[in-house]
């Protein structure tokens, strides 16, 4: 699919894509303030808030574990105020994954390996005003872990899984 959409389809498109390198600026450009993330109960508690301070933080959280963040857009559907995103997502792990509980407590951590993925996604992205306002997605998280190396862990790997996760629990 070529890179040329039309009104919303091109905003959805920007949202998805800033996570890896957009700029704070372009978070409060794009982003409603009163913005909801379905996805961030499994991220650090900065994430969790409404609008871009919350999607910045998941982006921050994001690029701290992940270099080269790609999203390649396959497909695009919508109607009314809501657009589905088919993309691949790629990127390499330079850091730590941290996930976390529902009180936002590191649950796991996933040492950086270093290793490459490149894993489907489809994201759902409701807007109001020309603002996104609430994203959800259906994301590979399997294939990524398979990938990444971090399944099936070796004994050194849980090893070093619990080393980090010991580590986050204190910086959290």
């Amino acid at each position: 699919m070529a890179d040329t959409y039309s009104g919303v389809q091109e905003i959805a498109v920007r949202c998805i894509r800033m996570m890896g390198d957009g700029t704070r600026e372009e978070f409060d450009e794009l982003v409603h303030p009163a913005a909801v993330n379905r996805e961030s109960k499994a991220e650090p508690p900065a994430a969790r808030q409404q609008g871009p301070a919350g999607t910045w933080a998941s982006a921050l959280w994001l690029r701290s574990a992940f270099a080269d963040l790609h999203w390649e857009i396959h497909d695009i559907v919508g109607t009314g105020d809501l657009i589905a995103v088919h993309t691949t997502m790629s990127g390499r792990q330079i850091g730590p994954f941290i996930v976390y509980d529902e009180t936002a407590r590191p649950a796991q951590a996933f040492p950086a390996t270093g290793k490459t993925f490149a894993v489907t996604q489809s994201h759902w992205c409701r807007f109001s005003a020309g603002q996104l306002i609430e994203h959800w997605a259906n994301r590979d998280d399997l294939g990524q872990a398979v990938q990444l190396g971090w399944v099936p862990p070796t004994p050194l790997y849980i090893a070093r899984m619990q080393v980090a996760l010991r580590r986050a629990r204190r910086e959290a």
